[in-house]
């Protein structure tokens, strides 16, 4: 009815939507600031965030549709360079653990069907029974509580006043080197013990020293206590009953038995024991022995068999293959063994009710080879801080030099565990824990972070773990070869003792 109208009308309003050109010019000034303005903050934004609008600003440039699509870039580093601050890689990490999923299967995969299944638990207590049932390791560890009551009878004579504390101490030294040399000597001469028998037996008296050490050194410091409050309290007799209510063979073998190496009187403990726990301890033990015992079986044996010479023979290629070859399933026995004496010290705890079971720290989250043996076995770095670090320190030894020679100790002492049940002493694990010391001392100011918890689990996998399996692979070599002269027609002894069968090529 009036055209003319309705066209002037829609004319109008179509304008009306369109900005001027004078407001164009505004809105591309803006955000161009905007977009030059963007700051480290607007990079953890999301790329389609749209830009702040100011309530000043007029109604045309806060309502206009395009307003957000004007800037669509900022300045923000790719997120898999060194600058980004990105750090969710769980994804890549999944990735990584199906490809080492994978790739370990196929090896399993290869082994069996190369040597077929290999895993015998009958080949494990060879390693255990002994010649003629004399069972001379029982015997060593039976003959430990004679050592143990000499250290509980020395504590009371010094504390009757029938000792002196030099005397006592001094006796206290001789009984602590008698315990150390007596099962070195019996496995060294005593042919009937097994493998297996003098490797507990080592440990076992060796851990033994370390406790015994630490309860005379304890009671002495409890003693010159109990002398300076004597001096300050008059009624010293009630003090005197309750140390001596201390000295009892119930305490002694309580700290004997509970999984810590320091003594110290009145241990904290738990309510009660829990059996489900208990169970659950001792399952966990039960299966990861049988994983080592099937690892070492189906893959590490059949290594060492295709081996002729030991490793001090051998040209360096063939030492390189050998190595490369242990590398993966000794790398896989280094967790199980520190899952199993996780097990097993907790076990030991439940039973005892023993209320410190701070065993180890996060030592997979170390970022140097300092702080992983700082925090892996925190009952062996506790004895060591309190009756090695300290007491140097206190005859004025510098703390760095303290340090060296407690880490010297710990080295001297895993090599002389290792090897001499093995009859076989080349300091090659002494030698590579120095090397992974001046590995640390060097390479700590270039490894660090990330870096250095990579540097730290590439030297377990080629560090000591790795030494302990040549020491193992030279004696299954002495030993095969001492089988096959035995079984030859040649030989007439057929009853070879394992002593010669164990002495390094």
């Amino acid at each position: 009815m009036y055209p003319d109208m309705d066209s002037t009308n829609s004319d109008q309003l179509s304008t009306a939507d369109e900005p001027s050109d004078s407001e164009m010019v505004v809105m591309r000034k803006r955000f161009a600031s905007v977009c030059s303005s963007s700051s480290a903050e607007e990079n953890s934004a999301g790329l389609y965030d749209s830009a702040p609008i100011s309530a000043s600003d007029p109604p045309s440039e806060q309502e206009h549709p395009y307003a957000s699509l004007l800037c669509c870039h900022s300045v923000q580093d790719s997120l898999l360079s060194s600058n980004s601050s990105f750090t969710r890689y769980r994804g890549i990490l999944n990735w990584i653990i199906i490809l080492l999923v994978l790739t370990h299967a196929h090896l399993f995969l290869e082994n069996f069907i190369q040597h077929g299944f290999l895993i015998d638990v009958k080949k494990v207590f060879k390693h255990l029974i002994e010649d003629n049932c004399n069972w001379p390791s029982f015997s060593i560890i039976l003959r430990a509580n004679i050592f143990a009551i000499k250290a509980l009878l020395l504590e009371r004579s010094q504390e009757k006043g029938m000792l002196s504390p030099t005397n006592g101490h001094r006796l206290h030294l001789a009984n602590l080197g008698l315990l150390l040399l007596f099962p070195s000597a019996v496995i060294v001469h005593e042919p009937t013990t097994s493998t297996g028998g003098a490797f507990f037996c080592l440990w076992f008296y060796t851990v033994l020293g370390m406790k015994l050490y630490s309860y005379q050194e304890a009671n002495r410091w409890y003693r010159q206590a109990h002398l300076t409050d004597a001096d300050k309290d008059q009624n010293g007799s009630v003090t005197q009953k309750a140390h001596n209510e201390h000295l009892t063979y119930q305490d002694l073998y309580y700290f004997l038995l509970a999984p810590t190496l320091c003594y110290q009187r009145d241990f904290p403990c738990t309510p009660k024991v829990r059996i489900n726990k208990v169970l659950h301890w001792l399952l966990e033990m039960v299966i990861v022995i049988q994983i080592m015992v099937g690892i070492v079986q189906q893959w590490i044996e059949p290594i060492f068999q295709r081996s002729e010479n030991s490793f001090s023979s051998m040209d360096i290629t063939m030492k390189l293959e050998h190595l490369v070859g242990l590398a993966a399933p000794t790398h896989f026995l280094w967790p199980l063994f520190f899952f199993m004496n996780h097990s097993y010290l907790n076990f030991c705890a439940e039973l005892l009710r023993f209320g410190d079971r701070h065993f180890y720290g996060d030592w997979w989250n170390a970022t140097t080879l300092i702080t992983f043996w700082k925090i892996w076995n925190i009952p062996f770095q506790k004895w060591c801080h309190r009756h090695v670090y300290t007491q140097l320190v206190e005859k004025n030894v510098p703390s760095s030099r303290a340090e060296l020679l407690v880490f010297l100790m710990s080295a001297a002492i895993c090599e002389y565990t290792i090897a001499l049940p093995l009859h076989n002493c080349r300091l090659w694990i002494f030698l590579v824990m120095v090397f992974e010391l001046l590995i640390a001392v060097f390479l700590r100011d270039y490894f660090q972070g990330n870096y250095g918890n990579g540097l730290v689990w590439l030297c377990l996998l080629l560090g000591p773990p790795l030494a302990v399996v040549t020491y193992f692979h030279d004696h299954y070599i002495s030993c095969h070869h001492c089988h096959q002269s035995s079984t030859s027609p040649l030989i007439s002894d057929h009853h070879l003792p394992s002593r010669v069968c164990l002495q390094p090529q």
